[in-house]
């Protein structure tokens, strides 16, 4: 068997085998790209730049560009729920565990972090009217949400740091409004202390 022979089995196997890799670290990757440009302004050049992946272990990964959105936002949603119920367990009170949700998004919402935007957000705005089954993740994103602030108003209503008169279910649907308008804003480049005098306005909610 000839050296050259040798080389075209070898890349034969090579080309046969999926190429492995960190799909977490991949993930992380796409995500930061959906997020700054959006679904729609979003390649698979692009993506096979930011993962680091040829286009074909992207496709045999994910299928296509749709499954690698719905992977990262799967991911996205895993790690930020992972960071905001860390916070919420440093709180004592209902009130102050409130006001860590609020922050949670409110330190999201300016400088770097604040223009590079947020995955779910920006998935309302391309799925909504488009794609069902990608509007449906989202939908289910933003319920979540909403449901844990009316959970957190009423442990603080329990615990007398908020007042009964609050209403809990029409006060957490304002607190959604306001913190994903907070990332929507962020991508304008609003400073640290524009957004946090809005958090604190936004407490009134609850007071």
């Amino acid at each position: 068997m000839t050296v050259a022979t040798l080389t075209s089995e070898a890349k034969t196997r090579s080309r046969g085998r999926p190429r492995e890799f960190d799909m977490d670290a991949a993930l992380d990757s796409a995500l930061r790209v959906f997020s700054e440009r959006g679904y729609h302004a979003t390649s698979i050049s692009d993506l096979t730049e930011a993962m680091d992946l040829a286009s074909g272990s992207i496709y045999k990964a994910f299928k296509d560009k749709r499954g690698v959105f719905l992977a990262a936002f799967g991911r996205y949603r895993q790690l930020g729920r992972r960071r905001l119920e860390a916070m919420i367990a440093s709180a004592e009170t209902g009130r102050d565990k409130v006001f860590q949700m609020v922050m949670y998004y409110t330190e999201l919402s300016y400088g770097e972090a604040g223009r590079k935007g947020c995955l779910v957000v920006g998935g309302a705005n391309d799925f909504a009217l488009l794609d069902e089954e990608a509007a449906a993740h989202v939908v289910t994103a933003f319920a979540a949400d909403e449901k844990l602030m009316a959970d957190l108003i009423r442990i603080g209503q329990a615990d007398g740091s908020i007042p009964k008169t609050v209403d809990p279910d029409a006060a957490a649907l304002a607190f959604l409004c306001f913190t994903k308008g907070l990332r929507v804003i962020g991508k304008t480049g609003r400073s640290r202390e524009e957004m946090m005098s809005a958090a604190e306005a936004a407490m009134k909610l609850v007071t």
